[in-house]
């Protein structure tokens, strides 16, 4: 009875910030573009960025004539939520921003369900079969377009994904696919090539995950109940009416669970790359603080307990984490001490170098824990290596478009065939080695 009692204390007590007490404080140079990119993200759910009708406090900030294209459900069709694509001339970055789900379309649900435990093999891992699909079908779509920006403007901007929740597991899959091909983007340096998920769903298994923490990062507020849920999304929003019950029960399930039984399932997908957490609320303290933001790349201790809140579904809405991570930012700001020691430079340099340990040391740790098809080299230093196998996917498809068996992109695209172009990731299976064309025909279908 009373280790009962001890249990139902913990699990109703435990709280956001105990996800990250161990975690570095976010400085103000890396967490600046957050707000901003939250903005640009926003500004997908309008109709008209002129007459917008979700505007943030402080407006959208953004120039209307710099938008180059606002996606419709009529030019999407159901294959991909809707986005926008900015050319930010102000902050040198091109932007592609993909809004969440949509409550009152199919198409959105018809995504999310398209997925089952260990469906999609891709890069070495798992991901999100419907997700991935939708990132493959946005890169045949755009990425002329996203190319010639580049290219127009001086091939010097940085290129940045974005997306919330639904949005948020393509853009992070989206990147997956670009970095991996960025010849095909004009070459742009790996670099020059960022995402950030806002209240990402659980969409790639950890390796994954891990492996290109260097570019992707993930920001969560709070409580947020997706990043931390396991279970895959079809049940979630199948049981979107009585979520409060799901997650008592999903807490109730993964507590009997040993951690090191998680860690080394292959297929048990996760929030991806680097985590900015956001917290704003205390332990039996009523209302909102200050908030703060910290961040890690976690490899044990990733979100995997449920909050018991009644904030878990608000903390999911992007109005909320533009909000508080604006203030974040501005708190960061106002306590990061000016010193007449060192300069700025020498300041930005040092936190860069840290934040490369850390994505090395969070590989390392994964290779010890015996983390499934764990890297211990970060993706930048094995791009040398994997030049060969971006030409052998290169012959491919000349050789496929010499057979007339190519799949072609729809009629005026972009010459570039991302179905082919990701092939070689998608027949790599869980020891690193390429699979038979059999266990990669889903995605094509």
């Amino acid at each position: 009875m009373l280790g009962c009692f001890r249990w139902a204390w913990k699990r109703c007590t435990y709280i956001g910030p105990y996800d990250n007490v161990s975690w570095l404080a976010a400085t103000a140079d890396e967490f600046e573009p957050v707000p901003r990119i939250c903005r640009v993200i926003l500004s997908a759910y309008e109709e008209d960025l002129r007459n917008p009708k979700f505007s943030p406090a402080g407006g959208y900030r953004m120039n209307p004539d710099w938008v180059i294209k606002h996606a419709t459900y009529e030019q999407t069709q159901g294959n991909a939520p809707l986005y926008l694509i900015y050319a930010d001339h102000e902050h040198r970055e091109i932007v592609l921003a993909i809004r969440g789900l949509n409550f009152i379309k199919e198409s959105d649900y018809k995504l999310l369900l398209d997925d089952r435990l260990g469906m999609q093999m891709f890069d070495g891992g798992y991901v999100h079969h419907g997700l991935l699909k939708s990132a493959v079908w946005l890169l045949n779509e755009e990425s002329e377009t996203l190319r010639r920006l580049w290219v127009e403007n001086g091939s010097s901007y940085g290129m940045v994904f974005a997306g919330h929740s639904l949005g948020s597991g393509v853009a992070a899959l989206l990147t997956v696919i670009a970095v991996n091909h960025r010849d095909e983007l004009g070459g742009i340096p790996r670099n020059n090539v960022r995402c950030y998920a806002a209240a990402p769903p659980r969409c790639m298994s950890l390796n994954l995950a891990l492996k290109y923490a260097d570019v992707i990062h993930s920001v969560i507020l709070q409580d947020d109940f997706l990043p931390r849920t396991p279970t895959p999304l079809e049940d979630i929003f199948k049981s979107i009416f009585c979520l409060p019950c799901l997650l008592f029960l999903i807490c109730l399930r993964d507590t009997f669970i040993p951690e090191g039984r998680k860690l080394r399932d292959p297929r048990r997908l996760y929030a991806p790359g680097r985590i900015y957490h956001v917290v704003e609320r205390k332990f039996c303290r009523c209302g909102r603080y200050p908030p703060e933001v910290r961040t890690a790349i976690p490899v044990d201790g990733r979100f995997e307990h449920i909050v018991l809140s009644c904030n878990a579904t608000s903390d999911h809405a992007i109005i909320w984490i533009e909000k508080e991570s604006n203030k974040a930012l501005e708190r960061i700001r106002q306590n990061t001490p000016e010193t007449l020691t060192t300069a700025p430079k020498v300041q930005k340099l040092e936190r860069l170098q840290t934040i490369e340990k850390e994505h090395k040391d969070a590989l390392e740790r994964a290779v010890s824990l015996n983390i499934p098809h764990a890297v211990s080299v970060p993706e930048e230093e094995e791009h040398s290596a994997s030049k060969k196998e971006l030409k052998e996917v290169e012959d491919a498809a000349e050789s496929s478009s010499e057979n007339g068996t190519e799949l072609r992109s729809q009629p005026g695209r972009g010459r570039t065939n991302w179905n082919l172009a990701v092939e070689k990731l998608l027949k790599k299976n869980e020891s690193g080695e390429l699979s038979s064309d059999k266990d990669n025909s889903s995605l094509s279908k």
